[in-house]
């Protein structure tokens, strides 16, 4: 039996890249982290340890800043095409690039009505994702949200489960519905305006989970999906990821005290993950 080696790729990953775009009369400020991988010709390297075809890490990380000074101008995706065509282009041993850019939600402040010029307070967690995929023969562009941290207070249950020996948790039918969610959708092509399709995508999603009487997590995951690619045909698929956050009603029986939905002790840990991808039936 022999040996061989299968598929491989490096790169540059956590390549993080602040930039002030200065107007006349106000900055913009953008924040991202990189990760850069390539795929090619790359056998020679583990082989017989020829480096001659082996782009360094390096300049992958030089290459994402000076790109960035004059291509980094708008969306997070159009810079993701650019960085992609660019090491592909210049480097006939790759075959395939992936890009992939996680960027902080920076807000700009406002006081007395009026827009801050040059100062910013972070949105939290939450980062605007983008992917692109591209090859010899094509690409891919996809987009999403990471660390989304949602919450509704009522309009969801869950009851009707499995029941068995070591079954505990009680049904209800109103509770906290809490989840850092996590989103991913890929597009038909590469779109136009990728920026608003994102800020409207985002939107829908926040919508639906808002609106939706939840019977359960993956009840409401898949209403967000559904939502997603009714109201956006450029949108091929989207996952979600949702791990429930649980919030427990505190027992006030002890001290003869009724908890009408109102104390809840919240948990970080175990949680419940739920995932699920929807996608458009052929």
């Amino acid at each position: 039996m022999g040996i061989r080696l299968d598929s491989n790729a490096y790169g540059k990953n956590a390549i993080r890249l602040s930039k002030v775009i200065r107007h006349p009369d106000r900055h913009d400020i953008r924040q991202i982290s990189v990760d850069v991988s390539l795929q090619g010709d790359f056998d020679a390297v583990h082989l017989a340890g020829d480096n001659s075809k082996v782009l360094p890490t390096d300049t992958m990380k030089n290459t994402v800043y000076a790109l960035a000074k004059d291509r980094f101008t708008d969306s997070i995706e159009e810079f993701g095409l650019a960085l992609a065509d660019h090491f592909l282009v210049h480097n006939p041993q790759v075959s395939a690039v992936t890009i992939d850019l996680a960027e902080e939600c920076w807000a700009r402040m406002h006081f007395d009505g009026a827009a801050h010029p040059h100062a910013f307070v972070n949105g939290g967690s939450e980062k605007h994702l983008a992917g692109v995929y591209q090859d010899r023969q094509g690409l891919a562009l996809s987009a999403g949200i990471g660390d989304l941290l949602i919450l509704k207070t009522t309009d969801s249950g869950f009851e009707g489960y499995i029941r068995d020996p070591y079954t505990t948790l009680k049904e209800t039918a109103d509770r906290i519905l809490a989840t850092s969610c996590d989103v991913r959708w890929t597009y038909v092509g590469v779109p136009e305006a990728p920026q608003e399709l994102y800020t409207g995508i985002r939107e829908l999603l926040l919508r639906s989970f808002a609106g939706h009487k939840s019977l359960s997590v993956q009840h409401t995951l898949y209403t967000m999906g559904e939502a997603v690619l009714e109201g956006y045909p450029l949108v091929k698929e989207i996952t979600l990821k949702m791990p429930n956050k649980h919030h427990i009603l505190f027992n006030f029986q002890p001290f003869g005290l009724e908890n009408n939905n109102e104390i809840f002790i919240a948990t970080e840990e175990p949680y419940g993950y739920i995932t699920g991808t929807v996608v458009r039936d052929r």
